[in-house]
């Protein structure tokens, strides 16, 4: 059991002093110590060294005491190890050079051994554990299905994914076989970190606010549904669904043990939508890290007190932006711990 379980606590919501913070992409690009690997190493390789891997993870724990740390990783080591090429383009991003469009696409792609594919991942775990010393949770975790399925046809990152989409609409058949392959090697991938020592997983479904609440179900849910149910009993599980407010309630009944709300849903409506009896995690626009530091600890305090300072996690509502101030993260990490004291 981690010294620091506040973050473990909130999961089973259990009644706490305050609530508990972290930042998705808190392990990254804002932080010159990162930038300072950054330089020397490219990304795939940070993933796969396990050294580096660890080290990237505990920068920001060293830096502002989160009360949880998140492998450095990235959800696009699943299709790598699903036999499905994967680059990382400097000033573009993810880009895929074969992607999968076809039946013949489908039937190239393997559902692999992850104990061998992705056995870097796991030391990475193990070395992180060491350096953690059991100070504080670790998350793991991995794209939905959907995610994952919209980078593997549109062979990059897109702001609408039409070519994904058309795919599932037109060739339904297909992308159910698809989604099923990467939905069963996400389970088998995140039961070895769990096994590897990661407290909690995170299942991160970016590009789920693109379909609609009927697609969602059919082409989202359904699989994110069958890893929830796969290792709920092993871990905490944490669903995160930008743009999926409309799910919030299917999302609740779930089984899982937290949903993240990203910050175009209020806090009042979260409560609604998913019920008012499980933890919420979130949901500060990322953006507003560029305010005075003065007024992010009011917001965030602000924040707090519309959550309910239990079963709640303190978040942003998607990952920390690169050009955010090293002091507005510090900001927002200390507006938590100092609450309710200050205000």
């Amino acid at each position: 059991m981690p010294k620091n379980d506040l973050f473990l606590k909130a999961l089973r919501g259990e009644t706490v002093e305050r609530p508990p913070v972290w930042m998705m992409r808190q392990a990254g690009r804002y932080l010159p110590e990162f930038i300072a690997i950054r330089e020397k190493y490219d990304f795939f390789t940070r993933c796969r060294i396990a050294e580096l891997a660890s080290e990237i993870t505990m920068q920001p724990i060293r830096r502002y005491g989160m009360d949880a740390a998140i492998l450095f990783s990235d959800i696009l080591v699943i299709p790598q190890a699903m036999n499905i090429e994967v680059e990382m383009k400097p000033n573009f991003g993810p880009y895929l050079p074969n992607p999968v469009r076809d039946q013949k696409g489908v039937d190239r792609v393997v559902v692999p051994d992850v104990s061998i594919e992705l056995d870097y991942v796991m030391k990475a775990i193990q070395a992180t554990k060491e350096l953690l010393n059991d100070d504080i949770p670790l998350i793991g975790f991995a794209g939905s299905p959907w995610t994952i399925l919209c980078y593997v046809v549109q062979g990059q990152g897109s702001k609408t994914f039409d070519q994904a989409k058309g795919f599932c609409f037109s060739n339904p058949a297909a992308a159910h076989e698809l989604l099923q392959k990467i939905t069963d090697t996400t389970i088998a991938y995140l039961k070895a970190k769990v096994a590897h020592g990661v407290d909690v997983v995170q299942i991160f479904d970016s590009w789920g606010g693109l379909l609609s609440p009927e697609d969602y179900q059919e082409f989202s849910m359904n699989y994110t549904q069958q890893i929830v149910n796969a290792l709920k009993d092993m871990a905490p599980v944490i669903i995160f669904g930008k743009g999926c407010w409309f799910a919030l309630s299917d999302m609740a009944k779930s089984g899982a043990s937290a949903l993240g709300v990203d910050w175009t849903c209020s806090a009042r409506n979260a409560r609604y939508l998913s019920g008012g009896q499980i933890t919420l995690q979130g949901n500060f626009d990322p953006s507003r890290l560029l305010s005075p530091p003065k007024l992010i600890k009011k917001m965030v305090h602000n924040m707090i007190d519309a959550f309910g300072k239990d079963r709640y996690i303190v978040n942003l509502g998607h990952g920390i932006l690169p050009n955010i101030p090293l002091d507005h993260a510090q900001a927002f990490i200390d507006a938590v711990k100092s609450y309710p004291h200050e205000k």
